[in-house]
């Protein structure tokens, strides 16, 4: 990672440029958070360890104000839900004084009951710094103390010196909050549960933790359990890393897809602007301009179908290729309305009881419930999954000689080289397990703590597997599954020596600098992992990007 020569303070939800623009940022930059201005895009910086964290002072002040009225609830021995009481089906049960802080500990331990494989580096970051935001707003009533060593531990927790909190991945049903992923991660900064170094492996978190970066185990306070694991934030942190990619996966689809236009030599008579104007919905605008930005036109002519398309007398082409902005614009419009739920989101509060300091009273409310963030996921996953299922019938067309009037599967020498044969069939494999993934997870509840909350929204199974389903998306577009990328790219080999439009050149340049031609086989998977390194790295996005602009 490159470094800069300086560092400096940025207030947080500044910028909403694209991850992967801030690459090279030195990680001791700071972003201030104040619990109202996260964006998603920061979020995923954050969790890539491109910034370190600073609460603003305003945020301070809110935090210490409603600490004061939670230490004043205790020396008045007001009776407060999860302050001196149990939890959940115990919440009529009075928790001695002497008692309180064990009270907390206990919750912390027993809510660690989550399983299956631990979190990333990165998506530990995110839940993390997510989590101080959140606190940040001053409405949980934990202590500066407890805040600050959180704090720490993030700003510690750089992919410099990766010693990772354990926080497995399954375990919540949306209920009242991420429970157990959110009581895992403050296991670990109890010093209890594990953590991982790259020098000790799995190890206790308090021999691991001191042994990395010397953190003081947290003592809880009074509230601060219940304080910090009563939240949304395992599903919310997961969703703005899905959403992110998403923008990048659906702005590259209409790219590729318009590479595989061309390859198939379809016409652009669809794409006319008085279409969009009688039927004006924002994403299939956006998605028609980016078309006809990279197809023929008298900026970008193309030598493949420029004259084809002047003479052409073909009236329609295929849905796939002729409703291109009518599919993927409404992915992006999903794409457009998750940002909006999730960024409110990620600026809620979203702990029970909630602490009103200028009142001097806590209230028990529903806000932890995850229905807004799991619904959001369920349609997040249904509206990229359509880029997939259009991407992979135009691989289709483009490996089948009888639909695109080139070699079969698109290899010289037929039946001696199979070509691009199989990787249809993973391109297919993919779009059928992502069809299953977009059944709706929120659709479902069971109820649980003996029928207190009897209604839950699953939205951690739901954010779990709207992040596979974009993977997915990701991996068809290099597998040729989703937009046909090395698919597009061989077919106009086959072309030559036509020219396409300058932008698609770019792309077919790019994907030829470090994927070669095939003219005979050979092993696929490294190309279909290297296209997939550039379609992550958004690199197809930034080849064309100028020459759109420019349009």
């Amino acid at each position: 990672m490159d470094v800069p020569e300086h560092s400096d303070f940025i207030n947080v939800g500044k910028d909403e440029t694209a991850i992967g623009k801030h690459q090279s940022l030195d990680p001791n930059t700071y972003l201030s958070l104040d619990g109202n201005s996260l964006n998603t895009a920061d979020l995923v910086r954050l969790g890539k360890g491109l910034f370190n964290i600073k609460l603003t002072c305003e945020a301070e002040g809110k935090v210490n104000e409603a600490r004061e009225v939670i230490e004043t609830i205790i020396k008045e021995n007001r009776v407060v839900y999860g302050v001196n009481t149990g939890f959940g089906k115990f919440a009529h049960t009075l928790i001695p004084k002497d008692k309180l802080m064990e009270l907390q500990a206990n919750l912390i331990r027993s809510h660690s009951a989550g399983v299956g494989p631990p979190l990333s580096v990165e998506r530990t970051r995110m839940l993390l710094a997510l989590r101080i935001n959140v606190l940040a707003k001053g409405y949980s009533g934990v202590s500066m103390e407890t805040v600050q060593a959180m704090v720490k531990a993030f700003n510690d927790l750089s992919l410099y010196s990766p010693c990772l909190l354990r926080v497995p991945e399954k375990g919540t049903v949306g209920a009242t909050g991420d429970l157990a992923p959110l009581a895992h991660l403050t296991l670990g900064l109890m010093g209890e549960g594990r953590m991982w170094s790259p020098q000790r492996g799995w190890d206790h978190a308090k021999t691991v933790g001191y042994w990395c970066h010397g953190v003081t185990p947290l003592v809880l306070k009074p509230k601060e359990g219940i304080g910090l694991i009563n939240e949304t934030q395992m599903r919310s942190s997961l969703e703005a890393e899905a959403v992110e990619r998403a923008v990048g996966v659906a702005r590259q689809a209409d790219i590729i897809a318009a590479l595989s236009l061309e390859a198939l030599r379809g016409t652009t008579k669809a794409f006319h602007s008085d279409i969009y104007a009688v039927r004006p919905h924002l994403g299939q605008i956006e998605v028609v301009l980016r078309l006809r930005s990279l197809l023929h036109s008298d900026v970008f002519p193309s030598q493949i179908s420029g004259k084809n398309h002047r003479t052409c007398d073909r009236v329609q082409d295929a849905y796939t290729l002729r409703c291109i902005p009518q599919v993927h614009g409404v992915a992006n419009d999903t794409i457009a309305f998750v940002k909006i739920i999730l960024s409110t989101e990620l600026n809620s509060a979203t702990d029970n009881p909630l602490v009103f300091a200028e009142r001097g009273e806590t209230i028990s409310g529903g806000n932890f419930h995850g229905e807004y963030p799991a619904k959001a996921l369920d349609y997040l996953a249904i509206g990229v999954h359509e880029l997939a299922s259009m991407s992979e019938r135009r691989t289709e067309r483009l490996v089948n000689p009888s639909l695109s009037e080139l070699p079969a599967f698109l290899v010289q020498d037929g039946a001696l080289n199979s070509g691009f044969m199989i990787a249809h069939c993973t391109a297919a494999a993919l779009v059928s397990e992502s069809k299953a993934l977009c059944h709706q997870s929120s659709v479902d509840s069971l109820s649980t703590s003996a029928v207190t909350e009897d209604h839950v929204s699953m939205g951690g199974w739901a954010a779990r597997k709207a992040l596979r389903v974009v993977e997915h998306v990701e991996q068809g577009n290099s597998y040729s599954t989703s937009c046909s990328l090395l698919t597009a790219c061989q077919a106009l080999e086959f072309l030559r020596p036509l020219k396409s439009t300058t932008p698609l050149e770019k792309v077919h340049e790019l994907v030829r600098s470090v994927v070669r031609p095939w003219d005979h086989d050979c092993q696929m998977s490294p190309d279909i992992e290297t296209a997939h390194t550039l379609l992550r790295e958004e690199k197809v996005w930034e080849a064309v990007r100028p020459y759109m602009d420019q349009y």
